[in-house]
């Protein structure tokens, strides 16, 4: 009789249930740690670090977002007033559409030229090597240092592109104190820094077609230019979204060409984008207002609206590539 009154009682207590299951999967975990931990080990100084300059200074951000900090003083809580501020601040917006003016004129040609260019390298017999390394170099090179060297070559005095002006007759402009000449030489600048970098996303999207596709045309009586805008371009157009909404964020981002090409000595603050801020970006502006003015409190706002317009072109590319995929 004991053993049968104690057999259910230890059926019961080995019986499965919400608890019992719970302590089975956490003691799993607690194994498979101990079991992999010189591989989480390995891991760790990535998410370390990325917890230390990462996530910690984005949350200390948008905490101080809603601060007045001068950087030395005592906080002071402002609530929304920062945001607000944002939104009827002129010189903000007049840098938004620099921004996005600079982007039209350097990105819309650059992705064009980039195109052709893979074009011409996707159907390149020999040398493809070279021309990719070639084309790749300017992606890699100094932002510093090509600006320089582009700041001499829009010199009003001794630059390359007033000796062709006046070749052919044209008289000298002075571009970089001109605000229409200042954003035709830093989108001159982001033209030839990223042309490289896209052409060869273009070529790698363009490996990927299939060549039956292209037999098919042929053998339908396509020619080149049919072929491209019939078989090439809906194919590409996923890679194509890509790049243009790369494109934006690099330019929503945009700091050192503006900053380097247009730093002055005569008096105006080397994050006030040249002349009538021709040249000042929405990171530009960030940075005069943040450590210019020393206003860390509103540089935090403008840098979580920079993130917001970000976000928003990413909405946008996820869409519409969905939109393909469905369709």
């Amino acid at each position: 009789m004991a053993d049968m009154k104690t057999a259910p009682a230890a059926a019961v207590a080995t019986a499965p249930g919400p608890a019992g299951t719970a302590a089975t999967v956490l003691s799993g975990r607690k194994g498979r740690i101990r079991r992999h931990w010189r591989l989480y080990a390995a891991i760790s100084p990535f998410y370390l670090l990325f917890l230390c300059f990462g996530l910690i200074p984005a949350g200390f951000s948008l905490f101080l977002a809603f601060q007045r900090w001068d950087g030395l003083g005592d906080m002071e809580y402002a609530g929304l007033s920062q945001f607000r501020y944002l939104l009827a601040d002129t010189q903000f917006w007049d840098a938004v559409v620099n921004t996005l003016e600079i982007w039209a004129m350097g990105t819309l040609p650059m992705l064009f030229i980039a195109l052709v260019s893979a074009v011409m390298l996707n159907s390149a017999v020999r040398f493809k090597g070279v021309y990719r390394f070639a084309y790749f170099v300017p992606s890699v090179t100094s932002v510093v240092a090509v600006a320089v060297i582009f700041g001499s070559i829009f010199s009003t005095s001794f630059g390359l592109m007033n000796a062709v002006l006046k070749t052919v007759g044209i008289s000298e402009v002075a571009w970089l104190n001109e605000p229409w000449g200042i954003k035709v030489a830093v989108a001159a600048l982001m033209t030839w820094q990223w042309t490289g970098y896209n052409a060869i996303i273009f070529l790698a999207g363009l490996q990927t077609i299939p060549t039956e596709l292209y037999e098919a045309a042929r053998v339908d009586g396509a020619g080149p230019i049919r072929t491209f805008f019939s078989v090439t371009m809906p194919m590409m157009r996923p890679v194509i979204l890509f790049t243009v909404v790369v494109s934006t964020i690099t330019g929503l981002q945009s700091f050192s060409e503006s900053q380097v090409l247009l730093g002055r000595n005569d008096g105006l603050s080397t994050f006030a984008g040249g002349p009538e801020h021709a040249g000042q970006t929405v990171v530009l502006y960030f940075f005069q207002q943040t450590f210019d003015n020393n206003d860390f409190g509103y540089g935090a706002a403008i840098a979580w609206a920079i993130f917001m317009i970000v976000v928003v072109f990413s909405l946008i590319n996820w869409r519409l590539v969905n939109r393909r995929e469905k369709g």
